[in-house]
């Protein structure tokens, strides 16, 4: 896991820009604390932060491969002469060991970046969406032709790993995260209408950022940069097929592939854990985890949980929260014989300047408030020992485990269900914006836009009708439209520190034959996720099988609150305060603790990134 950072001008000599390239790199520090590299010739730089992962001594980057074959890696890809490819990649290729024996021929490191380099050097002259839709993997890359002088900036089927880029008269700039791009001179922080809709709207957008110009790759895409201009390819995207397996055979269809993704995912030449809530998805990677290690002769498996002081005695169930996490991950813990760690936070941490601002660093845009400091100061406290951590994200938008995916209300709204149903329920940051800003923005309109674009999209099955068909749209808008939220979070706040984390459940054969199962399927036991539930039961405690779902925690701790409310009073008194232009501040007085908690964070966005508002 990385960070990658560069720049294609065809109008430039770029062997002349090196500490702007190097200034873009610098801001990917955080992503890979281990090693750097820049790459240059006369139209591109390519730069690299590494964190190691896979061959920690052999995998440096940026690699170039010549036409002979020769490899330069680090800083010796600067020297490789008549190259023809160069490569700087972020992620993982879980099957690169399939690869690299139907490569064959020389390798000089064992890592996954010279596979992929070495599969798109096989596969000069054909289609790259080709080489590309071979890989199994969590990844985004930039790859560097200098024969056709062309770039290639490719993203992961789910978008698990990051890629933005902002097109230029000349060419391009790209980065693992936005600081990347900002950091180049030529690029203003514009935010318009459009962009506004995105830091107050609850829908994610596959492709645009809120800055203007910034995109992201979309996921499942190859981006194609020539002088020829920029080009959006599509390698790889769900598909409607008819599902003929049973019951008893769909489950063992999961078990197959959670097995095999568990077992490909624990590869890592560097301390490894999970991250293990006490609820259904992160148990039963936890118990594949354990399972698999023990097989190998290996273990026991490492675990960390996150959890609140004073929950233990003071948890209060909710519509959405029935239960505390702690005593499940006992169970788990107990059952699976793991190395547990339990990563206990307080008011204090959660509400400290220091978390807060790193956090809003990590972002570059405004997040989610408490629920993203939380999991940075969780991710910081795994580091410590792990390089490497599992996570179970995913599982509940590709088994329908949210609670508004069971609400008929929700489902039926006509609108994306977390907006209609008790998910994200109660008062919006948009609903405390000036009147003129509202009428400008107009986020109703903009939801319901977004939703008829998703509609669109949703690949039909011939002869599907009635609920079955309905939960088709239903899971194809989590997928799309929500799930990008929560991995953009997770990547942010665990690069942040330097922790590579993985996803199972995003593994796209898992994905695509889920989302082919009819929802009767996989609802055949009247439960959530009974699809996961039936596949790892067996591994798991009575008290976690049996458990209902419970999202990820939120400290009930009376004294965040007052100190989420005595900041935002202070803000509403700044009668200079940059989000005064936008929301009404006093209105906002009485808004719930997770509305303050998120516009203080956009309040100080636009401080600290000098974000310069165009309505």
């Amino acid at each position: 896991m990385c960070g990658i950072a560069g720049w294609v001008s065809f109008d430039d000599d770029l062997r002349q820009q090196r500490a702007t390239a190097q200034a873009m790199v610098d801001t990917m520090a955080c992503r890979g604390p281990d090693d750097e590299g820049l790459y240059l010739r006369r139209h591109v730089a390519l730069g690299h932060r590494r964190l190691a992962v896979i061959d920690v001594a052999h995998g440096r980057q940026p690699m170039a491969l010549s036409s002979s074959g020769a490899l330069g890696a680090g800083p010796e890809a600067d020297r490789v002469a008549d190259d023809e490819l160069a490569i700087v990649y972020s992620g993982e290729v879980y099957d690169a060991p399939e690869h690299r024996a139907a490569l064959g021929g020389r390798f000089d490191t064992a890592s996954d970046t010279e596979v992929v380099l070495r599969a798109h050097r096989a596969g000069l002259g054909r289609d790259p969406r080709e080489v590309v839709a071979g890989f199994n993997g969590m990844f985004a890359y930039a790859l560097w032709d200098a024969r056709r002088e062309e770039l290639l900036l490719v993203r992961d089927r789910l978008g698990v790993k990051p890629l933005y880029y902002h097109p230029t008269p000349g060419g391009v700039l790209f980065g693992s995260e936005p600081k990347a791009v900002l950091a180049h001179p030529a690029v203003r922080r514009v935010v318009d209408a459009a962009g506004l809709r995105q830091v107050f709207g609850m829908v994610a957008d596959p492709a645009h950022t809120p800055f203007a110009g910034l995109r992201e790759v979309p996921p499942g895409h190859v981006v194609r940069v020539s002088r020829a201009g920029v080009q959006e390819l599509r390698y790889w995207q769900l598909e409607s097929t008819p599902h003929t397996d049973d019951v008893d055979a769909t489950v063992a269809r999961v078990r197959e592939i959670l097995d095999d993704t568990a077992r490909r995912q624990l590869v890592a030449d560097v301390p490894l854990c999970t991250l293990l809530s006490g609820g259904l998805d992160s148990s039963a990677l936890t118990a594949l985890a354990a399972r698999q290690l023990a097989e190998a002769g290996q273990g026991p498996v490492r675990s960390f949980s996150v959890d609140f002081a004073g929950n233990d005695t003071d948890f209060v169930p909710d519509e959405v929260r029935a239960t505390p996490d702690a005593p499940y991950v006992r169970d788990v813990a107990a059952h699976v014989a793991s190395d547990h760690t339990d990563v206990v936070l307080d008011d204090g941490r959660l509400l400290d300047d220091t978390a807060r601002d790193a956090v809003l660093r990590a972002r570059d845009i405004p997040g989610m408030g408490e629920i993203d400091t939380s999991l940075y100061l969780l991710f910081g406290a795994v580091r410590a020992s792990s390089t490497v951590a599992l996570s179970g994200e995913s599982a509940d938008e590709v088994f329908g485990g949210y609670i508004d995916f069971h609400d008929p209300a929700a489902v039926g709204a006509g609108t994306f269900p977390w907006l209609a149903g008790r998910m994200v329920g109660g008062t919006h940051p948009g609903d405390l914006l000036h009147e003129r800003v509202a009428k400008e923005l107009d986020l109703r309109g903009h939801v319901d836009d977004a939703y008829r674009r998703t509609m669109a999209e949703v690949p039909r099955l011939p002869g599907e009708t009635g609920h079955d068909a309905r939960m088709r749209e239903v899971s194809y808008a989590y997928l799309t439209r929500f799930l990008p939220v929560l991995l953009d979070r997770k990547d942010r706040m665990s690069m942040a520190v330097g922790l590579e984390v993985r996803v199972p459940f995003c593994d796209h054969r898992l994905v695509q034959y889920v989302f082919n199962t009819p929802w009767h399927l996989k609802t055949f036991d009247g439960r959530e996720k009974s699809l996961l539930r039936a596949a790892t039961a067996d591994l798991l405690p009575r008290s976690v099988v049996e458990r209902v779902k419970s999202p990820y925690p939120s400290t009930q701790d009376p004294r965040y609150g007052a100190g989420i409310a005595d900041r935002f009073a202070a803000l509403a008194a700044d009668h200079g305060a940059p989000l005064a232009d936008l929301v009404d501040l006093d209105a906002g007085r009485d808004a719930p603790r997770m509305v303050q908690d998120r516009l203080l964070f956009v309040d100080r966005w636009l401080r600290e990134y000098d974000v310069d508002v165009q309505l």
